[in-house]
């Protein structure tokens, strides 16, 4: 189901038709090749001093069901729904400190969601759909995973194909079908001086 971004002006074709969506292929798998293209997008995306302080940890369910069943426990049970049928889950990571000086890095979290929209911008370029969710038991993640410090879990993401929404019930059915809708840009973009709304 296409639900491009309703904008002023044409934008990019692949940032109007990204869209988290929850209707997810339980059958069609994601290669291993994909999945490395998915990273190599994230691993170019900017960053403070080319620090790339991001770290993803990624599941595939049709090589390791049982690493994937370890990282799917962690994501909340409203969004459990619609994942179980996600065939690759990933863990998005954001370093505190700079790798060249061990200083406080306070750009990471920025930097790391850079990244991961890089991710998901590749997915849709190549016909997958990506979905980050902030629905998850974070400490459990760092726990369960050996996460470092010094990193912190930001997002849970699942990746795969688009299915008919006939596929996906209840909330999630309701918020597939719910109009996309975005703040206009005066209350988000502002010229000279905050407050000040951007002509549009």
């Amino acid at each position: 189901m296409l639900k491009p971004a309703i904008t002023q002006v044409p934008i990019n074709e692949t940032i109007a038709n990204r869209w988290s969506g929850r209707a997810y292929d339980a059958v069609k798998s994601v290669s291993h090749e994909q999945i490395i293209a998915l990273l190599e997008a994230a691993r170019w995306a900017p960053s403070c001093f080319g620090d790339q302080p991001w770290r993803f940890i990624v599941w595939d369910k049709n090589t390791d069901a049982q690493a994937w069943q370890q990282a799917f426990d962690c994501i909340v049970p409203n969004n459990q729904t619609w994942v179980k049928e996600a065939p690759v889950l990933m863990l998005i990571c954001a370093g505190s400190l700079f790798e060249h000086n061990q200083t406080p890095n306070r750009w990471g979290q920025h930097d790391t969601g850079a990244a991961a929209e890089n991710l998901c911008l590749q997915a849709s370029s190549m016909g997958l759909m990506a979905h980050q969710m902030g629905g998850f038991n974070a400490d459990k993640t760092r726990e369960d995973f050996a996460i470092p410090a010094q990193y912190t879990p930001m997002a849970m993401l699942s990746v795969g194909y688009p299915a008919d929404i006939a596929t996906v019930t209840g909330e999630a059915l309701t918020r597939e079908m719910a109009e996309r809708k975005r703040k206009p840009l005066g209350e988000l973009f502002f010229t000279e001086t905050w407050g000040k709304p951007v002509k549009s």
